[in-house]
């Protein structure tokens, strides 16, 4: 960082301008200039009158320069999530968990299911904070085999998750292209409109009503804002696992919303109380009284069904198409 000129450090830190516009530093016309070297143009006079204190100027911008990588999620250490490994803890009632570890790497699905207030929340709120064995549970979280970093743990601004939870509704009063041009931005990425154009055509693919980039986000019905997130977390969040609490109902084609979660290279795991959902991921937590029961791996005769079931709710998607046109349903139509 003190080696480069000030011209490297603004193509590598855009947001760095802030800083010296903080500091009423007016760096024109010294580009070509380490920082320090910059500094020590002022005279002891100039120094004095503006109130420059190089040292601390110094010593505070590399902690500036990681606090914001880390409030834009810039961090390459999220980046290199490559699994996910829960350590068993026990049940409501002490009872050891029915299972020693539990890995999930990158690009694979684990559904979570359960009756109702068996758990499943739980388990994702250990997941979220990375529990060691510090919650109800005693249960413990490792990032790539290892006990992950504190700051991903107490942060305010956690970067290692993304939660997309089933009620989801906007306050802010911005358009869609307002509201994505925000987070684009604060990613820095090299061609905003050209990743917002493909969020919202990602998350038109996935809501049942179309919307455009003109719509207020307050106006958006449930499943379009979920559409709309589901589509931003996959695209643009540097969170590398996902967690979601039951999408079932959530106005969107589920299957296509895993899909591009998936291909993004995320951990996804969800709470599901739909078989389709749940055959779908490649393994099955199975949450009873508090704890994880057991474990179970899709099978090959489940995914045999899950075909089947894919076929069947295709029928019931179709007919709710053609029920929210005004059309009257006969067998033929659901052919």
């Amino acid at each position: 960082m003190i080696n480069l000129t000030l011209e490297q450090i603004l193509t590598d830190y855009p947001f760095a301008s802030s800083y010296f516009e903080q500091n009423k530093l007016d760096i024109s016309g010294y580009e070509k200039n380490t920082f320090s070297k910059y500094l020590d143009h002022f005279t002891e006079e100039e120094l004095e009158d503006q109130a420059i204190d190089k040292e601390k100027i110094l010593s505070d911008f590399p902690v500036y320069i990681e606090q914001m990588q880390a409030f834009l999620g810039l961090n390459q250490a999220t980046s290199q999530v490559m699994s996910l490994t829960i350590v068993a803890g026990h049940d409501k009632s002490g009872t050891p968990e029915g299972f020693e570890e539990l890995t999930a790497l990158t690009s694979q699905i684990i559904s979570i299911v359960g009756p109702t207030g068996s758990g499943k929340s739980r388990l994702l709120a250990d997941i979220e904070w990375a529990a060691q064995n510090d919650t109800p549970t005693g249960r413990s979280i490792l990032i790539n085999g290892e006990v992950p970093d504190n700051k991903w743990r107490f942060s305010s601004n956690n970067r290692l998750v993304a939660q997309l939870s089933q009620n989801m509704n906007f306050v802010m009063d911005l358009t869609v292209q307002e509201f994505l041009n925000m987070h684009a931005v604060s990613r820095l990425v090299e061609d905003p409109q050209s990743v917002i154009d493909n969020i919202i055509k990602s998350a038109n693919n996935l809501a049942g009503e179309k919307f455009d980039l003109n719509t207020p986000v307050t106006s958006l019905s449930g499943g379009q804002s979920r559409a709309l997130m589901i589509a931003d977390t996959a695209i643009l969040s540097s969170s590398p696992i996902v967690l979601i609490d039951e999408i079932e109902n959530a106005g969107i084609d589920r299957k296509k919303a895993l899909d591009l979660l998936v291909s993004s290279d995320k951990i996804v795991l969800m709470a599901t109380h739909d078989p389709l959902l749940a055959l779908m991921a490649d393994k099955r937590i199975i949450i009873k009284n508090g704890g994880i029961s057991k474990v179970i791996e899709t099978s090959e005769e489940e995914k045999r069904l899950l075909a089947e079931l894919e076929t069947m709710d295709s029928k019931i998607q179709h007919a709710r198409q053609e029920l929210r046109k005004g059309s009257t349903l006969s067998c033929e139509i659901l052919e």
